[in-house]
């Protein structure tokens, strides 16, 4: 299974591409996709949403794995960013790829082993799962990789079809 891993953002969305084959997992790429600062937003979301359309093309994916947003106090950012995301997953439902959704909780969990690790642990375990010389760079890359590992994870596991169908926003 090809599982794009995608970190939303609004000056950089961080893209990881894994092949998982039962419990084995592969780096095929990663990296980020960057808009301009400055630029006005509906010209940052053009850029997002062309760049997807170009990974959902290049990787062809069977899923897409998209972290949950999580915000405390920066309201402005987070519209900004959801705006992002928007863009994100209706480049994927044009596309006609399913999408899942994990919290950052999740991820760190099914990466790690602890809901509550350290990002440093985090990307030190996304290296370790894909057998890759360096972390990835930039961290925004090495995050969306984790997020393609979750969804792995739970892809293999016994229990996704009770519990990962209610993750599943948008099928075709």
């Amino acid at each position: 299974m090809v599982i794009l891993g995608l970190d939303p953002g609004i000056a950089t969305v961080g893209f990881g591409v894994v092949r998982a084959d039962g419990g084995r997992f592969e780096a095929a790429g990663y990296g980020a996709i960057r808009t301009q600062a400055g630029a006005p937003l509906p010209e940052r979301l053009e850029d997002i949403y062309g760049d997807m359309e170009r990974l959902l093309e290049a990787y062809a994916p069977e899923a897409v794995a998209v972290e949950e947003l999580f915000f405390n106090t920066n309201h402005k950012t987070a519209i900004s960013v959801a705006q992002g995301r928007g863009v994100i997953l209706l480049a994927c439902r044009k596309r006609g790829v399913p999408v899942y959704e994990y919290t950052p909780l999740q991820v760190k969990q099914a990466v790690a082993g602890y809901g509550r690790a350290e990002k440093r642990q985090v990307m030190d375990m996304v290296k370790r799962l894909l057998r890759l010389d360096e972390i990835p760079r930039p961290d925004d890359a090495a995050d969306a990789l984790a997020i393609a590992l979750c969804h792995g994870r739970a892809a293999t596991s016994l229990l996704f079809g009770l519990g990962g169908e209610k993750k599943r926003c948008s099928t075709i």
